[in-house]
């Protein structure tokens, strides 16, 4: 290969990578993983704004899955209700799910979600372990944003958490990848 070549497929690379990490908006960062009871009693004390969901939400559905990093800390599923079109991160702060974005974008990408990964978690993938230090130079792991419509397949968000609206009716997910894994949400 070529070093044109290799230069060329690490740039496309590197900015899917940037891609999928504008999908978030900024926060106060979290030193530490979240305990095991984080999500539950933040869904809890915003009970007036969101509600957890089990079947349909005339509202927005938020759906936080740690996928590949399997920490179901920062796992939560909730209905945010909303009048009409909403900017993202204002449907995010109503469910309190709590970002950080990256050092160039940080109310566009996802670094971390309710503290998920922390800055001193190892993060297996295909070529060893690596770190989330939220400085857009992770290019094998990444929240990746997705936008699902009432009646429609989910799909990967075009727009960031500051630029992305949502409507009642759609679900929003904010899913962890590794490696490219899991490639969608389940459902």
């Amino acid at each position: 290969m070529t070093l044109t070549k290799l230069r060329t497929a690490s740039a496309g690379s590197l900015a899917a990578a940037g891609l999928l990490l504008t999908l978030a908006a900024c926060s106060t960062p979290a030193a530490t993983q979240p305990s095991s009871s984080a999500p539950a009693s933040a869904a809890s004390s915003s009970a007036s704004a969101a509600s957890t969901s089990a079947g349909p939400c005339a509202g927005v559905k938020v759906i936080v899955d740690s996928g590949a990093l399997k920490q179901s800390a920062a796992d939560s599923s909730t209905c945010v209700s909303v009048d009409g079109p909403t900017v993202a991160s204002d449907v995010l702060g109503k469910a309190n799910v709590k970002i950080q974005g990256t050092a160039k974008y940080p109310t566009s990408f996802a670094c971390r979600v309710n503290g998920v990964p922390a800055a001193d978690f190892d993060i297996k993938h295909k070529g060893g372990t690596t770190r989330e230090a939220c400085d857009d130079t992770n290019t094998v792991s990444y929240w990746a944003l997705w936008v699902k419509p009432a009646d429609g397949t989910w799909a990967y968000a075009q727009e960031g958490l500051d630029s992305l609206k949502l409507s009642p009716g759609e679900s929003l997910e904010l899913l962890y990848t590794v490696d490219n894994e899991p490639a969608a949400p389940a459902s």
